[in-house]
């Protein structure tokens, strides 16, 4: 990578993937002046310059996600003004994408809020990952990179012997994934039929498939509370399951979430991505990194070559069967 032609700047969310990102591509990590006024004002400056430059902002939207989302915004904002050529919004994780329908009356739809927000403030591109459904990604009016951890988190497993496990997903629209992870261990899958009464907490009555006497990779692409995830490892030994591995994407275990999970005695394992910062409190969680996918596809973007690359053989639902002789 060529540093006079690319810029990457971090929030305070996360700059530890942020640096990590970095060391893969190549460039320096440049330096943002973040300040807080006596009136509770955020101000941001960008401390290199971005004139005519590819800038890239990472800052995934974690918790305290207001703040990081005005930081973003005004890191955006500020990379505008400053007549960047390109201004990517590298969203490890979209905290929104679960508002993404209108399912009560008079309730607000904060993905497609967000996402106005981020492209007002002057975002050409996003770049995210794991994304809670396919509709968040037309909520953007700029082009948009959805990246998976699928292959990275097969990875942990591959090598063992999984004769005995079976691939589970907490709710049936979440099985597409799971059905893809599961082909790419060769595993059978199965799914529990979920209905949410309130954000933490959840009622699932029943598990399609067979799970009698078997091991269970339990996969989803968020756990924030974990209350969906103990109901479904306790309906899981109710149907005859014997044990589980956790699996998941953004693991931001919040409230009660690390108690739940290291104490529940179906739980051999637990395995997540540092899309978000890794619990402090939680030494022995499995964390794999996705900064060389995010650092491959800032790459590409940058030279103008086709992302898609980086799915082929993990996850057809992101890209096509390859053609004869064609060239990325």
């Amino acid at each position: 990578m060529k540093d006079r032609d690319i810029v990457v700047f971090s929030g305070s969310a996360h700059t530890e993937l942020a640096e990590e990102i970095c060391t893969n591509l190549g460039v320096p990590l440049s330096k943002v002046d973040i300040k807080r006024f006596s009136n509770d004002c955020i101000q941001t400056q960008l401390l290199a310059n971005c004139r005519r430059r590819d800038v890239y902002i990472i800052q995934p939207l974690v918790p305290p996600t207001q703040e990081n989302l005005m930081e973003l915004l005004m890191m955006i904002n500020a990379a505008q003004g400053a007549s960047a050529a390109h201004i990517t919004a590298v969203m490890p994780h979209f905290a929104y994408a679960r508002s993404d329908k209108k399912d009560a009356s008079r309730i607000s739809m904060g993905g497609r809020l967000v996402a106005d927000l981020i492209t007002t403030a002057g975002a050409t591109r996003v770049l995210t990952m794991a994304l809670h459904s396919p509709q968040v990604h037309g909520f953007f009016s700029v082009p948009v990179d959805h990246l998976t951890a699928i292959g990275v988190l097969a990875d942990h497993f591959r090598g063992r012997d999984l004769s005995e496990y079976t691939v589970v997903s907490p709710d049936l629209g979440n099985a597409k994934q799971a059905t893809i992870f599961a082909r790419l261990l060769g595993l059978p899958v199965a799914a529990g039929s979920k209905q949410r009464l309130a954000d933490d907490r959840v009622v699932i009555d029943s598990i399609v498939g067979d799970v009698m006497g078997r091991k269970a990779i339990v996969l989803d692409d968020e756990i924030a509370t974990g209350g969906s995830i103990v109901e479904l490892l306790n309906r899981l030994k109710d149907f005859g399951c014997v044990q589980a591995s956790v699996a998941t994407t953004h693991g931001l275990f919040t409230g009660k979430a690390v108690e739940r999970l290291r104490r529940h005695p179906m739980v051999d394992e637990v395995i997540t991505t540092n899309t978000v910062p890794r619990p402090a409190d939680w030494p022995e969680l499995e964390v794999r990194s996705v900064a060389g996918l995010f650092a491959d596809a800032i790459a590409r973007t940058h030279e103008g070559k086709s992302v898609s690359k980086l799915f082929r053989g993990v996850d057809p639902s992101y890209a096509p069967p390859p053609e004869p002789d064609s060239l990325f």
